[in-house]
């Protein structure tokens, strides 16, 4: 799956980036925005299991039903690393992930899909998007945290394949595209929107984001990092041979 440049790939690591957890967990705020970071990173993963799960009982043939199982089994591993580490940093994680339980709900509950293929484009768009802005600030934690977000974050296969299948019920019935693509716009708005929310709700990870932690972003590269996302979107959606 293609992901936009971060920051990271542009210059050489400072100050936080280039300390590993011991180093920055000194900071007693910087440790709180990555409980934050991995409490929102792990309810995401148990909510894509959960959907995944689901659906697999839509899918039209064993083959699909089995490949979404494998993919919801990807997550959930992903869940049981993040929250062994939030243990390990002697954060409980329950409690980690319980600030972010409610905005997630209501986004899977707003945009529950119809049919099959709106599922695969929510989990193709949706996730991506996520995975797009967890990877953007990963650039800017500390080597031990960045490399564990990095790896929960690795395509489980779902990309490949909700591009396959879209593509084949847009050449099979054209008008199917229309539908799905602005399925993926109004996904697209809710995700970001979404994003923000939690972002705001949470002194910790806003601070970090518009430069109150050391290497956070500025405003400006808050506009630049969205921008980046944005274009992702733009060309996944053309994977997808749906307009952006």
């Amino acid at each position: 799956m293609e992901t936009p440049d971060t920051a990271a790939d542009a210059q050489a690591l400072t100050g936080i980036a280039a300390q590993n957890w011991e180093q920055a967990s000194a900071d007693p705020q910087y440790r709180a925005a990555v409980i934050d970071l991995l409490g929102a990173l792990a309810y995401g993963e148990l909510s894509a299991f959960e959907r995944l799960a689901e659906d697999a009982k839509l899918a039209p043939t064993m083959d699909d039903k089995a490949e979404l199982a494998k993919m919801a089994s990807a997550e959930f591993h992903h869940f049981e690393r993040l929250r062994e580490r939030l243990a390990q940093i002697e954060a409980e994680p329950n409690e980690a992930m319980e600030p972010f339980a409610a905005a997630l709900d209501e986004f899977h509950r707003q945009t529950a899909p119809s049919d099959w293929l709106e599922g695969l484009v929510k989990a193709y768009v949706g996730d991506s998007i996520a995975s797009d802005f967890y990877r953007e600030v990963a650039a800017r934690l500390d080597s031990d945290t960045r490399d564990l977000v990095l790896a929960v974050l690795d395509d489980t296969g779902h990309a490949s394949f909700a591009v396959e299948k879209v593509r084949a019920a847009i050449e099979a019935e054209p008008r199917v595209g229309g539908r799905l693509a602005l399925w993926a716009r109004r996904l697209m708005g809710e995700a970001l929107s979404q994003a923000q929310r939690v972002v705001a709700d949470r002194d910790a990870l806003s601070t970090m984001l518009v430069g109150g932690v050391a290497d956070g972003f500025d405003l400006a590269e808050v506009g630049r990092m969205f921008s980046r996302i944005t274009e992702a979107h733009t060309k996944r959606m053309a994977a997808l041979g749906l307009a952006a």
